[in-house]
């Protein structure tokens, strides 16, 4: 306990006595290649890890960069988080002007500190200060401590972010006899230099002179993106439980060992569950009744705590609470299918629409979720327990093409999630317009979801009616209406509104209409120049629609827009517009299909070019006219 006080002392009178420097850092001693396009340059990072023993870890970070303009405000923020097994030891913030004057310095006690989480449990702290600039450029120097007891998880070695320029940037970690870690690159090849130094190995990673990488809108998420170094500890301890990294199969058995016993129910609840399934023949069937009765009846929380976030509370503590986290919620039904003699397992997995899939070759912790696989003959049946409109069996993007890991009972198990399909996410909208003489109307749209829309319009229905609108015209791309209602009715969505104008424009008795009253596409892709990164879409998806416009009474169309198809590698979209004389009604049908998320950076310009022509078939225009008149297309 001495040696690790005096060793953080160091460190920050290490720190410190650098500071008295910092205002020689100056934009003026920067190159001009590291300068251009960047908003932030870091002249100067050291970050010193050690490893004391496998509970008790400390990382000290030193850092000077000046922010160029208001563009890279984003790194004025200093945010960090603490836990019973992470603490914020010391923290010190000093602020230069463009000459190197300072003008600010700022201590822990001056930064803000707040709790984590719902208010149910305490899941931890995050400590925050954000830095005024009262003009650029502003240099900052930061010093900061963190105490680890843990070494689950060893800090990467993130070197840069977008639109930054490195000068000069070092991570050291000494690691001592008796534990080995791993290490590899992603998006470089930099390899550290390695040291034995008697007790312990020191390895020690530096780059210099790197100009900023651009950054691409809608690319894979940070963690993945841009070049780092991942670092694990092969025998690591984690709130006293002591562990192995040095395979999937071994971190498996670990997580695995902190659930045991955690999924039992009493005999009373495990009685429920079966009479719930007592009359249901088929297994696919009972384990959707269940699936179904936790929609029904459990909300999701964020709980952080349970041995760091990795352990459940028990099956029975979710099942009397009727709430979890995505771990307990997960364990609750693995229980109630136990209950009911039907095995499954928990599975943990990196969630998020635009993450990459874990790589098998380095098992490490780069988990953040927890869902359900209930193994099958053919086919598993994987469920996403924290959702309450989620469709049984269906993951979506945020868990779908990932490699979770099966927590069995011989350990991890590797294995790759179900890829999304667009039929998952559908929606679909007929809207009957009914015009009037002075061409004032009304619209009666039926809405028919699937997968994320469902989640979309479901949220949507609890906002106010302002909000409503916004979602209404700004996401799903309606005419603004002057009065609408949206409701929800049994499965599907009804939206009626009025207008007091329904044509865009006239020109004498000819009026010129949208073709659809709800736009298919109303997103604007970012650029495809250079593009060097995958893009990605949220999910795939079908949106298809039918608009009807009921004519009023000696009115008749005078164009009508030719059908229309379109296609590229990823993504389709036809159109077809009819006149039915009988109804004096226009029949206008279309569909737009997404049937690959992720789109490779060498389709994406093909992409963003099949989106703008949806776009400008959005723009054209159908025409009626008073009296009868020929019937022709443009």
């Amino acid at each position: 306990m001495i040696r690790k006080s005096i060793l953080v002392l160091s460190a920050i009178l290490f720190a410190k006595a650098g500071f008295s420097q910092a205002g020689l850092y100056t934009l003026a001693s920067v190159p001009e290649a590291l300068k251009a396009k960047a908003v932030v340059v870091t002249h100067l990072e050291d970050y010193n890890y050690e490893i004391e023993s496998l509970d008790k870890a400390w990382l000290s970070v030193r850092k000077v960069y000046t922010v160029i303009n208001e563009e890279g405000k984003g790194a004025l923020l200093f945010n960090e988080y603490s836990s019973k097994d992470v603490l914020l030891d010391e923290a010190e913030i000093k602020v230069y002007d463009g000459s190197g004057k300072k003008i600010g310095r700022y201590t822990k006690k001056d930064m803000y500190t707040v709790a984590t989480g719902e208010g149910l449990i305490e899941d931890g702290f995050v400590t925050y200060y954000m830095i005024t600039a009262p003009s650029y450029p502003i240099t900052v120097e930061l010093n900061y401590v963190q105490k680890f007891r843990s070494t689950l998880v060893v800090p990467d070695y993130r070197f840069i972010s977008p639109r930054e320029s490195i000068v000069s940037s070092s991570y050291t970690a000494k690691i001592p006899a008796g534990i080995s870690i791993k290490f590899k690159p992603f998006n470089t090849d930099l390899q550290p230099v390695i040291a034995d130094k008697g007790k312990f190995k020191e390895y020690k990673w530096n780059v210099k002179d790197i100009a900023p990488l651009e950054y691409e809108e809608g690319a894979v998420s940070a963690r993945s993106r841009y070049p780092h170094i991942s670092i694990i500890a092969e025998q690591f301890s984690h709130y006293g439980f002591k562990g192995e990294l040095s395979s999937w199969k071994s971190f498996g058995n670990w997580i695995g060992d902190l659930y045991k016993g955690l999924d039992e129910l009493p005999a009373a609840r495990q009685q429920f569950y079966a009479n719930l399934v007592k009359d249901i023949p088929e297994e696919t069937d009972k384990i959707r009744k269940i699936y179904d009765y936790m929609q029904k009846n459990f909300r999701y929380v964020s709980i952080q705590l349970g041995i760091g976030g990795l352990r459940p509370f028990s099956a029975t503590f979710t099942d009397q609470k009727k709430y979890g986290d995505c771990k307990g919620l997960s364990n609750f039904m693995k229980a109630a299918l136990k209950s009911i003699g039907i095995k499954s397992h928990v599975a943990i997995i990196n969630a998020q629409y635009n993450e990459e899939p874990v790589d098998p070759d380095f098992p490490a912790n780069n988990f953040n979720h927890v869902i359900l696989c209930v193994p099958g003959k053919k086919d598993s049946i994987w469920l996403e327990c924290t959702s309450n409109t989620a469709f049984f069996g269906e993951l979506g993007t945020f868990t779908e093409n990932r490699n979770a890991l099966l927590i069995t009972e011989e350990g991890g198990v590797l294995v790759p999630t179900p890829k999304s399909k667009s039929d998952a996410n559908l929606f679909t909208t007929r809207t009957v317009v009914t015009l009037q003489n002075d061409f004032s109307g009304s619209s009666e749209t039926r809405i028919n979801t699937k997968g994320a829309f469902t989640q979309y319009v479901n949220s949507s229905i609890k906002e106010k009616k302002d909000r409503q609108k916004q979602f209404i015209v700004n996401y799903w791309g309606f005419k603004q209406p002057d009065d609408f209602v949206l409701a929800k009715e049994e499965e599907t969505f009804s939206l009626k509104m009025e207008y007091a104008k329904i044509h865009e424009f006239n020109s004498g008795d000819k009026l010129f209409l949208s073709p659809r009253l709800h736009k298919l596409w109303t997103e604007r892709l970012p650029k495809a120049d250079n593009r060097k990164l995958d893009y990605y879409f949220e999910e795939p998806f079908e949106k298809r629609d039918t608009t009807i416009y009921k004519l009023p009474a000696g009115t008749k169309p005078d164009a009508l827009p030719k059908e229309k198809q379109l296609k590229c590698d990823y993504a389709s979209f036809q159109t077809k517009c009819w006149y039915n004389e009988s109804e004096n009604a226009i029949y206008i049908a279309s569909a737009l299909i997404l049937s690959q998320y992720k789109i490779p950076a060498a389709n994406y310009a093909s992409v963003k070019k099949f989106f703008e022509e949806v776009t400008q078939d959005d723009s054209q225009k159908l025409v009626v006219k008073r009296g009868e008149a020929p019937l022709k297309a443009f």
